[in-house]
């Protein structure tokens, strides 16, 4: 982000946000900010209630413990997997592969029933996912008691075990996505454009920059064209009533 009279820039950041991967509303907002800091995703969500699907970052936190009645973590099985695919292709640890590939057992299950009801989608979770995961976290548990303290498998290990609780969230609840890649999804098309627009004018410049990016990759999600979508609300919008404006929105827009 360039900081205007002063001939500088500053790192900025995109925070994106999205209902899960089973909900029915398509949409994504992205929210430009000047820093990474928890606190700006607190801001954002206010006095959202629900289950938030994330990593292990650490800004997270202290969003998690000022509202732990109201927002449950949702851990993220990616992420997880990631730390023992890195651990693979670094050293070619045989705990690593044979993690990877008991977390792949998981997204079989999870490809069976993508498109299933969440009713469904939770039965067979529980009758196929369960046993799964009951079985990597006792292989996990027992292996950790062999590697040594501080080794890079012992913090692949740890970082599951540590996050046990929220991982396996997705078991009791057939509306839960297994990983938050989803919004990484959402955030790709971001970070390919960077490269290519390279700063934000300012703060308030990434502020309108993010909401235009919003209704843009919003509209994408639901089959929209983008240009068409655009065309119709900027000609509606001056004679469109305040109090209707969310007909406008892309989830719920249908062309005049």
């Amino acid at each position: 982000m360039l900081k205007p009279g002063k001939g500088k820039t500053h790192r900025a950041y995109l925070w994106a946000y999205a209902a899960g991967a089973h909900e029915d509303i398509k949409a994504v907002v992205y929210d430009f900010c000047e820093s990474r800091a928890g606190a700006n995703a607190k801001a954002f969500l206010d006095e959202w209630r629900g289950s938030l699907v994330v990593d292990d970052f650490s800004g997270y936190k202290q969003l998690m413990g000022d509202a732990q009645e109201q927002i449950t973590e949702v851990g993220c099985w990616a992420h997880a997997r990631r730390k023992f695919h890195d651990l693979q292709l670094a050293n070619q640890s045989q705990i690593a592969e044979q993690a990877v590939r008991q977390i792949a057992q998981i997204y079989v299950v999870e490809r069976e029933v993508k498109e299933l009801s969440a009713k469904d989608r939770l039965r067979i979770r529980q009758e196929k996912s369960q046993p799964v995961v009951q079985t990597l976290n006792e292989w996990l548990m027992l292996n950790r008691q062999k590697v040594p303290e501080g080794s890079a498998t012992a913090k692949a290990i740890d970082y599951s075990l540590r996050r046990w609780t929220a991982l396996t969230r997705f078991l009791g609840d057939g509306q839960l996505p297994v990983d938050n890649n989803w919004i990484e999804n959402q955030i790709l098309p971001i970070a390919v454009g960077r490269n290519n627009w390279l700063f934000a004018g300012s703060l308030r410049g990434g502020q309108r920059a993010a909401a235009v990016m919003s209704l843009i990759q919003s509209a994408k999600l639901n089959g929209h064209d983008p240009h068409g979508y655009l065309k119709d609300v900027l000609t509606r919008l001056p004679m469109h009533m305040n109090s209707r404006i969310d007909e406008l929105l892309p989830h719920r827009w249908s062309q005049a």
